[in-house]
């Protein structure tokens, strides 16, 4: 039972890499993210409603295809845009009409990102995954910044799409997001996004 939750050793006995058990134990929990439906789409009725996956996913694409910006780690933008919301294999996708406040939504994400750098076994991976959620957490960094504006920005593109596929009003998650980008790419971005919707109505 230990192998499980132990990561591999090397020949110095230095802890290093998750063990092909820990590894998989966490790709399976990682599974719940792809059936997770994005709750805010759920409850507006919309069909087929995204997975917290495919969030992250476009997410991590916006990051590839994101121009240079001097001082900003592109790479480190992609794994944090794929690693912020890991934390709802667990929790869940929790939303502000659940009623739980932005202090126990952090804590009970905490707890949930623990307990799967738990089962990756700790080391090396299992850190850098804890530092880039508690850093998005925390919006301390020129990154999260960035990042925290793909996770609007993928939202209210994705409404546009419902919205233009379903014949859905979902106008208040433009009012959300509206003067809350923290950088000029995001704001450039969604400025793109709502003239494209302008055009469509």
């Amino acid at each position: 039972m230990a192998s499980n939750t132990t990561a591999s050793t090397d020949l110095a006995g230095t802890t290093s890499n998750p063990s092909s058990s820990s590894a998989i134990d966490f790709l399976t929990l990682c599974h719940r993210l792809k059936t997770t439906k994005r709750a805010g789409w759920v409850k507006r009725g919309v069909e087929s409603p995204e997975s917290v996956a495919d969030h992250m996913y476009r997410m991590g694409i916006m990051a590839l295809v994101a121009p240079e910006i001097p001082g900003v780690d592109r790479d480190k933008c992609i794994k944090m845009a794929i690693v912020h919301d890991i934390a709802e294999a667990i929790v869940g996708d929790i939303t502000p009409e659940d009623g739980v406040s932005k202090a126990e939504k952090s804590r009970r994400e905490q707890e949930a990102l623990n307990h799967m750098c738990d089962l990756l076994g700790g080391g090396p991976r299992a850190d850098e995954l804890s530092q880039l959620w508690m850093e998005y957490e925390e919006n301390s960094s020129p990154e999260t910044k960035i990042v925290k504006d793909f996770d609007k920005l993928e939202m209210i593109l994705q409404a546009l799409e419902y919205e233009s596929g379903q014949e859905k009003d979902l106008d208040e998650f433009f009012q959300s997001t509206a003067g809350k980008f923290q950088t000029e790419l995001g704001k450039g971005w969604a400025a793109e996004i709502v003239s494209r919707r302008k055009r469509q109505q």
